[in-house]
């Protein structure tokens, strides 16, 4: 946006050669702002598929009893409890075998 206004300007407004210079600092902003934005994506790896899950809080749908379901995120999963936990309960997923979350209180 900083290039088209910058063209604007060299082309209508500044006199003579200094359209070149205010051409040129518009694009030296464009730069700083794309390498910025760079950056500022590639701070931290994105966090996606069920491996993400573990260590997250969950809500026990059906109760497990060692087997149930949990809610996580939005999303319904298999679950299994070794120390049970009725609907309603909070436990934290602590791994993943194949689709179903092993969960503890």
């Amino acid at each position: 946006m900083a290039l088209i206004a910058a063209i604007f300007l060299a082309v209508f407004v500044v006199p003579g050669p200094w359209g070149s210079v205010v051409v040129a600092g518009g694009l030296l902003v464009e730069i700083g702002e794309a390498v910025f934005w760079v950056k500022i994506s590639q701070r931290r790896r994105a966090q996606v598929g069920a491996e993400a899950l573990v260590g997250t809080i969950a809500e026990v749908v059906a109760p497990c009893h060692p087997d149930g379901s949990v809610r996580v995120a939005g999303e319904l999963w298999r679950a299994r409890c070794d120390g049970g936990a009725d609907a309603g309960e909070r436990v934290r997923i602590r791994a993943l075998d194949g689709l179903t979350l092993l969960v503890e209180r």
